[in-house]
């Protein structure tokens, strides 16, 4: 008998591998996925700390790799020391240097993403996303939750 796994099976999955990617991918390039999302966030305008935190608070409610920070302001900080974010008062900026290895960062990413990708169209890709969307709120979820 072949039965068909349950979506759940492949949702940790799929997040399973992407994080897996991300994680070797990026630590390449000395950068943690997590940092990558605060320069991607940095990339689009200054932002507080408070923003920041807020932002990221979902993706810490799981346990952080071994040898990764733990909090987003251990992030942070570690990304202020390499000269790529710059602070002024409670705003955050990316520098030059964090603004050239954003480009070069997102590069990286959007080939991991057309990768995980290869072999779906738009619209198989568009109707995943908005069954996933209508289950978590199905679930409970609310727009108002997003990040």
């Amino acid at each position: 008998m072949n039965a068909q796994r349950p979506i759940g099976y492949w949702l940790k999955l799929v997040d399973s591998l992407i994080s897996e990617q991300f994680a070797t991918s990026l630590e390449e390039h000395g950068v943690t996925r997590r940092q990558w999302q605060l320069l991607n966030l940095l990339g689009a305008k200054s932002h507080t700390s408070e923003e920041l935190m807020l932002a990221l608070a979902p993706f810490f409610d799981e346990v952080s790799p071994e040898g990764e920070p733990a909090s987003p302001a251990e992030h942070l900080s570690e990304l202020l020391e390499s000269g790529w974010v710059s602070q002024e008062g409670d705003a955050y900026t990316l520098t030059d240097r964090g603004t050239i290895s954003l480009e070069r960062l997102t590069e990286l990413v959007e080939g991991m993403r057309e990768r995980s990708s290869a072999g779906v169209t738009q619209e198989q890709y568009e109707t995943t996303i908005a069954t996933l969307q209508r289950m978590a709120t199905n679930l409970g979820w609310s727009e108002a939750e997003r990040a």
